[in-house]
């Protein structure tokens, strides 16, 4: 690791919510952290660009809602308040649109929630109701470094949260997940969350992800940032220069002799480049196991510019702050198992924000931003924008006529604004249940990458996708104990 520039205590390659993260943990115990972004503005998943679309509109590139944020332990030990953050949790915290203009509506509100969904009332209560009233439980299981036991789990009330996570696991990863619910509303409105994961429906590890997230919407609400997911990385950003950190940005990383001489270098990066920055150095069991975690399904993007409110068939759509686009649960389960087989369906699982229903700032000239998803191959050359627009048009008749401009990134394209998008895979890696708790391999220490001073901090290691830092704290803490 050795540079004519200065040396230093650490390297972070990588300025995303991890890479942050991480540099935040290492320079709170006191060491000299330098960081390197290969994009001109560091944030990574979490940045907001004027696209150039509109004079005076900004876009989310990756993440635009944040559950996480309120949730995530490292966040909370961040004063976001402070450095100007202001979250807002719309009164909705996702909605399902269905066709016949009919919605399954997560309200933040639990009993609202189940109150509209007719005879799956008392099922949506008993699923998540437990949940919710332990929602630091449900939390500490799934952000946990799946090394130990959470203490929020070893009260006797927090175990049987903790069992009743289990539990509704196996009732929703499995092929008997239509049991605890009955109506097309329901299980559409737990399905939209379960797809976040891009992973096998039903699986395991979707299940986990519409427990967790459905249990967030509830507790929490899923919030979205006053001016856009920047305002997150600026806050770490602060941090990190109130504690000396320095940074260099718009600085590809392609050989480690480009860095600073530092006792560890932690890559908030793709599994893929940290093996190619490592090429030689790696036993085979490390490498083998970067290679295994391999990709799954991908994303692709869509910003829209739209001259007024989307106009949702369902009312009650209006108030949420993201919306899940797929139909039925048949419907969904059959787009997503397409994409994982490398299909690329006519009516992908597609996820919708428009953020101005929580921050009217967002709208200037009467014009506002619309962030979206669409769930397709891996790799997938395809513009994804007619496939979007198709299914914003399904439960929106009229949207297209409010479309001012657009700009769409293919699956294919999406590293070139996020070196760790490898062919659109915003998951950094497959996600089933044995890769997130051996992420990005079988190993007691899945951050080590190397003895002599080499970590993975990104969401491609234990706890997984999600703007929440805890793979680059987990990262930072292993990298304190091993070398410091």
């Amino acid at each position: 690791m050795r540079s004519t520039r200065t040396a230093v205590d650490a390297v972070v390659v990588g300025a995303g919510p991890n890479g942050l993260a991480a540099a935040l943990t290492l320079a709170r115990a006191g060491l000299e952290v330098h960081v390197v972004e290969a994009e001109p503005t560091p944030g990574g998943g979490a940045r907001t660009l004027d696209l150039g679309l509109a004079p005076g509109i900004v876009h989310d590139l990756c993440s635009a809602v944040h559950p996480l944020a309120l949730a995530s332990p490292f966040l909370r030990t961040v004063d976001l308040a402070s450095h100007g953050v202001e979250l807002v949790a719309p009164e909705v915290s996702y909605a399902q649109p269905l066709d016949g203009a009919r919605a399954g509506i997560a309200w933040r509100d639990l009993d609202r929630t189940a109150d509209g969904l007719g005879a799956d009332a008392s099922a949506w209560r008993r699923y998540f109701g437990p949940l919710v009233r332990h929602a630091d439980v449900v939390t500490a299981l799934s952000l946990g470094d799946k090394r130990s036991l959470p203490a929020e789990a070893l009260t006797p009330g927090g175990a049987l949260a903790a069992a009743a996570f289990g539990t509704r696991l196996l009732a929703q990863g499995t092929r008997a997940w239509d049991r605890p619910l009955r109506t097309e509303a329901a299980r559409a409105l737990l399905t939209g969350v379960a797809a976040h994961a891009i992973s096998p429906l039903p699986s395991l590890a979707a299940a986990g992800t519409a427990t967790f997230l459905g249990t967030l919407a509830h507790a929490v609400g899923w919030p979205i940032p006053i001016g856009g997911s920047q305002a997150l990385s600026n806050a770490l950003l602060d941090e990190l220069r109130a504690h000396g950190a320095t940074f260099t940005t718009d600085e590809p990383v392609t050989s480690l002799a480009q860095l600073p001489s530092s006792r560890a270098v932690l890559l908030d990066t793709s599994a893929d480049t940290a093996l190619r920055l490592l090429a030689g150095r790696l036993t085979p069991a490390v490498a083998g196991g970067l290679r295994r975690l391999g990709h799954a399904g991908a994303a692709a993007k869509v910003d829209l510019v739209l001259s007024g409110p989307i106009p949702w068939a369902a009312p009650d759509v209006a108030r949420a702050g993201t919306v899940h686009l797929g139909g039925s649960r048949e419907e969904m389960a059959a787009a997503e198992n397409a994409v994982l087989a490398g299909r690329l369906p006519d009516r992908p699982l597609v996820l919708v924000s428009d953020p101005a229903v929580a921050d009217p700032s967002r709208v200037v000239g009467g014009l506002r931003p619309v962030w979206a998803y669409a769930h397709v191959p891996l790799g997938c050359p395809v513009d994804p924008t007619e496939r979007v627009l198709g299914q914003l048009e399904r439960f929106a008749p009229g949207v297209r006529d409010l479309v001012v401009a657009s700009r769409a990134i293919p699956a294919s394209a999406m590293h070139e604004h996020d070196p760790a998008l490898v062919g659109g895979d915003i998951a950094l890696g497959s996600v089933t249940l044995a890769s997130m708790v051996a992420r990005p391999r079988a190993a007691w220490n899945p951050w080590r990458l190397t003895d002599d001073g080499a970590y993975l901090c990104s969401s491609a290691t234990v706890p997984g996708p999600g703007v929440h830092g805890m793979s680059g704290y987990y990262a930072a803490r292993t990298v304190l104990r091993d070398r410091f």
